[in-house]
């Protein structure tokens, strides 16, 4: 009872932060909407049900938990968003060269991983 009082919390502290990450450029939205998806699986079936037949959400899920896809327009939307959110800061608000690697680094390092999944579903062979 506590586990699944545990992961139902965790769940939704998953999508909040996953709703916070995109309006903020660092703060990758998917994995913790992925997280959030685990997590209902284990704790509420009618909660992961919502979450995979969300409007927007659910296709972002099933894609990843069937196939490890991320779709192209996501992947494009994320990386103009990063680049667009970031570089007035890394420009002229952050002073700190040290800063601005790490700032870098974590963008090239969530845009590596972004492109390096699938773009799109993986036709499943049909039997006959």
């Amino acid at each position: 009872m506590i586990r699944k009082s545990s992961y139902f919390v965790f769940a939704w502290l998953s999508i909040i932060i996953g709703v916070i990450g995109i309006f903020l450029p660092l703060l990758p939205t998917t994995p913790f909407i992925l997280l959030a998806a685990f997590l209902f699986s284990k704790s509420s079936v009618r909660m992961h049900n919502w979450l995979i037949t969300h409007k927007y959400l659910g296709p972002i899920i099933i894609d990843w938990e069937q196939h490890g896809a991320i779709s192209l327009k996501a992947k494009w939307t994320s990386t103009i968003s990063m680049l667009v959110l970031v570089t007035y800061p890394l420009l002229f608000v952050i002073d700190s060269i040290i800063i601005q690697a790490i700032v870098i680094c974590f963008m090239l390092a969530v845009n590596l991983f972004i492109w390096t999944r699938p773009s799109k579903r993986t036709p499943v062979s049909q039997k006959t």
